[in-house]
C-alpha cells in the first residue's frame, strides 16, 4: 500500500519516526514534508500535497497528516473530492469504553483514507499503535455505509 505523509513543524519529529517505522513494515511511503524543522512553516503547505494524492486514488492509497491538534490539517484535507480525513488525538476515554473504537469506526463505517493526528497528544509508541490499528482495519462495505459515502461523494457546492 502506498502511504503519503505530511506535517508542519508541530509533527516533524514524530513524522520522521513514523516514516521509518512504516518503511520497515514494507509500506511504500511518500514523504511530502516538512523535510526540516522550521517553526514558522504552515501546515497547508504539507497537507495539501497529501490530500491531492489521496483525492486521485482514494480507495488504493492512504494518507497520514500530523499537526499540533490535527484539526486544521483535517479541515484542509477534506476540501478535496473523495478525501475522508479523520482526526485522532489518542485516548478517547471516557467518551467510549474502548479507546480504539474511534479509529476502528473511522475505517469500518466511513472508509477514512487520511488519518490526521494531533502530534501534541501522542507519544511515539501511542502514535505507532494508532497508525497500525488504522492501517489494519478494513472498511466494512456494509450497504448503509456505501450508500452514505455515495451521498457525500455526490455533494457539489456552487460558488
Amino acid at each position: 500500500m502506498k502511504i503519503f505523509i505530511g506535517t508542519d513543524h508541530a509533527g516533524y519529529v514524530l513524522k520522521e519516526k513514523l516514516v521509518s517505522f512504516l518503511k520497515l513494515q514494507g509500506y511504500e511511503v511518500i514523504d511530502k514534508g516538512a523535510f526540516e524543522y522550521e517553526e514558522k512553516d504552515d501546515y497547508p503547505d504539507f497537507v495539501i500535497p497529501v490530500a491531492k494524492e489521496i483525492s486521485k486514488n482514494p480507495d488504493t492509497t492512504r494518507g497520514i497528516i500530523l499537526g499540533g491538534t490535527g484539526e486544521g490539517e483535517a479541515i484542509a484535507a477534506n476540501k478535496f473530492p473523495h478525501v475522508r480525513a479523520v482526526v485522532y488525538y489518542g485516548k478517547a476515554k471516557p467518551l467510549v469504553d474502548d479507546e480504539s473504537d474511534i479509529i476502528i469506526r473511522s475505517r469500518q463505517h466511513n472508509n477514512s483514507n487520511i488519518l490526521s493526528l494531533g502530534a501534541r497528544y501522542f507519544t511515539e509508541e501511542s502514535m505507532m499503535d494508532a497508525v497500525n490499528l488504522w492501517l489494519n482495519t478494513a472498511f466494512s462495505k456494509d450497504e448503509k455505509h456505501i450508500r452514505r459515502l455515495g451521498k457525500i461523494d455526490k455533494i457539489k457546492i456552487d460558488d
